[in-house]
């Protein structure tokens, strides 16, 4: 049975197509496509089915090791040069072991995506978003405890973070990004007496590169479906960290029908794509979401190339960020805190929105003091096998050490005080909340992105309002998220003015976290990437290549023009 409602039909204006000899399509009728309508998020309480079936599959996925092939053109290959995926939180304990592709396997890919591509974007359109539709319904259903057991045990999530990402998030894109894509289709220009005028949206000449993160499972499988909904075929890198729950989605994707070769699935070494993938002229997009210096890397490698592609590939990427709350001083302070508290420690600082800088007056902050500190007491860190975790462990031990290295930074500089927190990784890379006082703002930890559980508050003096919000715009060189907080109306106008350039998703009285596709899509930039924002139909149409059509019905055999008669 479904877990949301049924969605409302809507008129489809798109003509349903028929492929015929020769690769031209005959129209045969309009049909309608559901609705979208944002995937309910289960409460998993104490005593309620979802809870045991959920725990059920955790157990059943803890006691399993699974092996990962790479898929290519819908066949599987097997290299022997193997990967882990380990338990964050037990990082002794092995998941999967994933075979790793080399150039072959990835020149492989690149050719399947090529071989796929004329079938692929010949299909009827209806035909291609049914098959994510399907997909959509599967992950809402019975994929559900699959997909949310492989996020909390591989990437060391609880269940309410797993929940909204890998069950919600995920399915939200699958059905968004198809009515997204057919309204595309419907932007239709005007037309003039005996002509008629329209644009064709086609796929871009190539296959796309989608290099995906470890935090979220929603955005693994965002990144290849979305330029797949529009008629492209993908090569996609999973990360490593995030193999299996990738991997999982790859299958349920099988499963709901789509063809061979149309995404292939290439756990590899990120140098290789630089490598291999980056420089080939086939290559005509790159959908990335990670480091801003990956990010970075890719525009020179490929500036070297440009001349060699048969088309200037389109590079959209999300990456870094350092999430503000700037507070005023009429702040509710119970609001505030809870922001704080939840913004910057959920699923471990890990997500690209995450609090990580926050700017206190000087009036308020004994209050917010208290209430941060005594709130984030009470947070466990765990296991999320334990349902009573808030918090569980990075995600890696590159991760670990960089986060506890800013921590020992703090901890020895005489230019902030650490509050509360500390690390522990002998048995999983556990860091316990963190706060830290900086006595300047511009201190290591107010600039630098951490991605993890710290979060350095700046506690400003009340008339210096002015200049504060200054160094916030242009104290660190991201901006994709950040949210204020006041209960003085001609304060929130002037905070938003002062910040209108320094996030792409801004928040008034909230966390600046939690984006929901169809409400608020995700995307930054400056140092935060491209700002297509995923979830929308920005993101689509940059993987999409127009061609208008103009076509005559009573042409002209006339040369000279009336303005040209002697008077």
């Amino acid at each position: 049975a479904p877990s949301a409602p049924d969605p409302v039909m809507r008129s489809f204006d798109l003509p349903c197509t028929q492929k015929i000899e020769g690769g031209q399509k005959m129209n045969n009728g309009h049909f309608t496509v559901p609705e979208p309508i944002n995937e309910p998020a289960k409460g998993y309480l104490p005593g309620s089915p979802e809870r045991a079936s959920l725990k059920a599959e955790l157990e059943r996925q803890s006691q399993t090791v699974v092996e990962i092939p790479i898929i290519i053109g819908g066949k599987e290959y097997k290299t022997g040069n193997m990967g882990t995926v380990v338990m964050p939180h037990d990082h002794g304990h092995v998941l999967a072991k994933y075979h790793i592709a080399g150039e072959k396997e990835l020149r492989m890919a690149m050719d399947a995506a090529m071989e796929a591509k004329e079938m692929w974007e010949a299909l009827p359109w209806e035909h291609r978003a049914s098959i994510f539709l399907k997909a959509a319904e599967l992950l809402a259903g019975p994929r559900r405890d699959k997909m949310n057991a492989a996020t909390m045990l591989g990437q060391s999530k609880t269940a309410y973070q797993a929940e909204i990402d890998s069950a919600c998030e995920l399915t939200d894109f699958l059905r968004y990004n198809v009515y997204y894509a057919e309204q595309l289709y419907k932007q239709q220009p005007s037309n003039s007496w005996a002509v008629w005028d329209h644009m064709e949206y086609r796929p871009l000449e190539g296959f796309v590169m989608a290099l995906s993160p470890f935090n979220f499972t929603s955005i693994g499988g965002n990144l290849p479906t979305a330029p797949a909904i529009m008629g492209n075929t993908v090569v996609w890198k999973p990360s490593q960290t995030a193999t299996l729950s990738n991997y999982y989605f790859m299958r349920l994707l099988e499963e709901a029908g789509l063809p061979a070769g149309v995404i292939n699935f290439v756990p590899c070494r990120g140098s290789d794509v630089s490598r291999y993938v980056l420089s080939d002229p086939r290559m005509a997009g790159f959908h990335f979401t990670g480091s801003t210096e990956v990010f970075s890397s890719v525009w020179p490698l490929v500036g070297e190339n440009i001349k060699s592609y048969r088309s200037y590939p389109r590079l959209v990427g999300e990456t870094g960020g350092k999430d503000f709350i700037f507070a005023h001083n009429s702040s509710d302070v119970p609001a505030l805190v809870s922001a704080m508290v939840r913004g910057a420690f959920e699923y471990q600082g890990q997500k690209c929105s995450a609090v990580s800088r926050v700017y206190v007056p000087k009036s308020i902050w004994p209050e917010v003091k208290e209430g941060v500190l005594a709130e984030t007491a009470k947070l466990k860190v765990g296991d999320p096998r334990d349902f009573t975790s808030f918090m569980c462990a990075v995600i890696d031990k590159k991760a670990f050490d960089s986060i506890a290295g800013y921590i020992d930074y703090a901890k020895e500089s005489p230019d902030a005080e650490v509050l509360c927190g500390g690390y522990d990784g002998s048995k999983g890379y556990f860091v316990q909340p963190t706060v830290i006082q900086a006595l300047k703002p511009d201190f290591k930890t107010m600039k630098e992105e951490i991605f993890g559980p710290v979060m350095t508050v700046y506690v400003y003096e009340d008339e210096e309002l002015d200049a504060m919000l200054k160094e916030c715009d242009e104290g660190s060189p991201y901006a994709l998220s950040g949210a204020i907080f006041a209960q003085d109306r001609l304060a929130i106008a002037k905070m938003e003015a002062a910040l209108k350039n320094a996030a792409g998703n801004f928040y008034i009285n909230d966390k600046p976290t939690g984006a929901v596709v169809g409400r608020q899509p995700f995307g930054g930039a400056r140092a935060s990437g491209t700002n297509d924002k995923a979830g929308s139909m920005l993101n689509l149409i940059r993987w999409a290549s127009p061609r208008t059509v103009k076509e005559c019905f009573l042409p002209t055999g006339e040369i000279t023009y009336g303005y040209m008669a002697e008077e």
